[in-house]
């Protein structure tokens, strides 16, 4: 075992003592290897076979100088062709070796990280508002490397020393108690300053760590478009050049320190090593002097203490390792266990082909407490909250008709987005239904409400990957020619036929490189590929300038053509064209009916129009109605 791998166990200790591994972890971890067992079998046995070999390679050293002091020349030659042949089969046994940790280790990567990405995935909108993306990631790269340590350094590490240890040890105190003991007496001289030189470097790891967790958290918060927007328009360079250099230079300092400790660990051990082989040829050779032993034990015995003083060292922490490794496992399990938000019923049924009826029966709806979706460890603190939050929905009864277009208007916080969030199945109601084409969607399959509902927002995101890869993210088996279509229906064909890659333009983190209004437009042509029957605008044109808005009306008017809406309206233009206007109150309809309707009832509807609305009308009718021309 090298001197690094002994400190690291050293410095892991803290963080293994400090995390409770719970009950019933190690026999997860035992299910998990059932594919592996046949290579890890094969694994153990190699390790087994490559300790055998260290040992008796010594003893036959050891045979090659008694023979030489004998003037056997032929016994030598014999000795020293049996030494090439075991170094050729244990050069073997390590390539082996080194073939089945890749195989094993790589394996479960592969495994553990699929499995907790898959999960995460299907987590509720709500974990990933609390979770800190950089302590998620984490847990995919860091955790389950050190998961896969478990199963490669870790287990071969344990029974190869225990192997080395046990078959060193009897050789040696066979071939001479008194040397061995003596030989054994510098040990705690090397392990105890070991453990307070790991405790000090494990603390300034932790200070690493953290400062690099802030660096990367600063650079990843200034190097987006918006953070480096806002730095350009607020921020003074120079405060922000001398706060990352403090940082920085801090870590440079430690990382010399560490440097240093791990040097200092790593001469300390080499120089108790030699002292020990001192000893040894000390008194080995007093020894066979005067004739208590041969020269060749001596020999033996200097070779093997090698071999001794780091399954001693490496079995001292033995605990620490596989505590470690069990730690790692658990704060993957951790992820793993919990519950997704949304899954898909046994026996689930489809959506009938083309259904655009929605219906929403007494649906009541509150957001998971952080308890319930979320972990301490992921949001950074201490404990979470485990009060049941307040019902934001508070039993809603309505119903949107094939083909018609309702909106949902409301004060801020009073649930709109909620609602429509409901519908596409972002969150499952909490009390009632919603139903679509007479089906619950909690009985519906997945793949059936995907391609019932689609949905635009107000910021609607693009991957930073090609436009033709944004496209097909809603269908990915469209044709090049479908999805021209889509993008000619959005208003959007000329501008990507005028761009030198066309369908193969990368549109940016976040889709940056495109203008607001165009983002919304090429979201809309995502959506027209997919063809929904039913279709969810979420304040889809509340951030533009009147001319992006222009635009992107015309494109939803092509959008809208033949299917059901449920509209947030933000526009006096989309309340206007609305077959029924739907007006929510914390979490409750208030009033429904057409526009004329609701003014001249003179109630919260006729408050909204008045403050929010009537202050637009230059604008919308700069913009014109919500379908304009285009809805025929």
């Amino acid at each position: 075992m090298s001197s690094w791998s002994v400190l690291r166990s050293i410095q892991n200790a803290d963080r293994v003592s400090r995390h409770r591994v719970r009950k019933g972890t190690s026999g997860r971890i035992l299910r998990f290897a059932v594919p592996y067992r046949r290579d890890i079998a094969v694994f153990l046995l190699t390790v087994v076979l490559a300790a055998g070999i260290g040992v008796a390679t010594p003893l036959l050293a050891g045979d090659v100088i008694n023979a030489i002091t004998a003037g056997r020349a032929d016994e030598v030659i014999r000795i020293a062709l049996v030494i090439a042949g075991l170094a050729v089969a244990e050069a073997l046994l390590s390539l082996a070796q080194r073939w089945y940790s890749a195989r094993i280790g790589e394996g479960i990567i592969l495994d553990l990280r699929t499995r907790v990405y898959d999960h995460v995935q299907r987590m509720p909108l709500q974990f990933f508002a609390r979770t800190q993306t950089g302590a998620l990631v984490s847990r995919l790269n860091n955790d389950v490397v050190g998961a896969q340590r478990a199963f490669t350094s870790t287990l071969s590490g344990v029974v190869s020393n225990v192997i080395q240890l046990v078959l060193t040890a009897g050789v040696m105190f066979t071939l001479s108690w008194q040397i061995t003991a003596l030989s054994l007496f510098l040990l705690p001289v090397f392990i105890v300053p070991a453990r307070r030189v790991g405790k000090r470097l494990a603390e300034i790891t932790r200070e690493s760590y953290n400062l690099d967790a802030k660096m990367n958290a600063t650079m990843t918060e200034r190097f987006n478009v918006s953070g480096a927007l806002l730095v350009k328009l607020f921020g003074r360079p120079e405060v922000e050049a001398a706060r990352f250099g403090e940082r920085a230079g801090r870590v440079r300092d430690i990382g010399v320190q560490q440097a240093m400790y791990s040097r200092t660990f790593f001469v300390a051990m080499l120089l108790v090593a030699s002292l020990a082989q001192a000893l040894t040829y000390g008194l080995g050779g007093w020894l066979a002097v005067r004739g208590d032993v041969s020269a060749g034990t001596v020999v033996t015995l200097a070779l093997l203490l090698t071999r001794l003083y780091g399954p001693l060292t490496a079995l001292s922490n033995v605990r620490v390792d596989v505590m470690s490794a069990l730690v790692s496992f658990d704060r993957v399990f951790e992820v793993l266990d919990l519950r997704p938000g949304i899954a898909e019923k046994p026996g689930a049924i489809p959506i009938p082909a083309g259904s655009g009826l929605i219906e929403f029966r007494d649906a009541r709806f509150r957001y998971p407490s952080a308890a319930e979706v979320s972990l301490a460890t992921l949001e950074d603190v201490a404990t979470l909250d485990h009060r049941e939050n307040e019902e934001v929905l508070a039993g809603l009864d309505f119903t949107v008709e094939p083909g018609q277009m309702v909106a949902l208007v409301g004060p801020s916080g009073a649930g709109k987005s909620t609602t429509s969030m409901l519908v596409s199945r972002v969150y499952d109601v909490t009390g009632g239904s919603v139903r679509i084409g007479g089906v619950d969607v909690r009985d519906a399959t997945l793949e059936s409400l995907r391609d019932t509902v689609g949905v635009v927002t107000q910021d609607s995101h693009l991957f930073h990957e090609s436009i033709a890869d944004n496209l097909r993210y809603a269908r990915p088996g469209a044709t090049e020619e479908q999805m021209w279509d889509a993008l000619t229906g959005a208003r959007i064909a000329g501008l990507v036929r005028a761009l030198p890659d066309g369908l193969d333009t990368v549109v940016g983190e976040r889709g940056y490189r495109f203008s607001g209004g165009e983002k919304q437009r090429l979201a809309i042509a995502r959506l027209l590929l997919k063809q929904p029957s039913i279709v969810i605008l979420d304040e889809a044109t509340a951030h533009l300038d009147s001319e992006s808005e222009a635009a992107v009306q015309r494109a939803l008017g092509e959008a809208l053509r033949g299917r059901t809406a449920l509209v947030i309206a933000h526009r006096l233009s989309t309340i206007r064209e609305a077959d029924q206007i739907l007006v929510l109150d914390r979490g409750r309809i208030v009033e429904r009916g057409r526009h004329e309707e609701l003014i001249v009832a003179g109630g919260l509807y006729a408050d909204l129009y008045r403050t929010q609305f009537a202050e637009l009308p230059s604008r919308e009718m700069a913009v014109g109605p919500l379908a304009g021309d285009d809805r025929g």
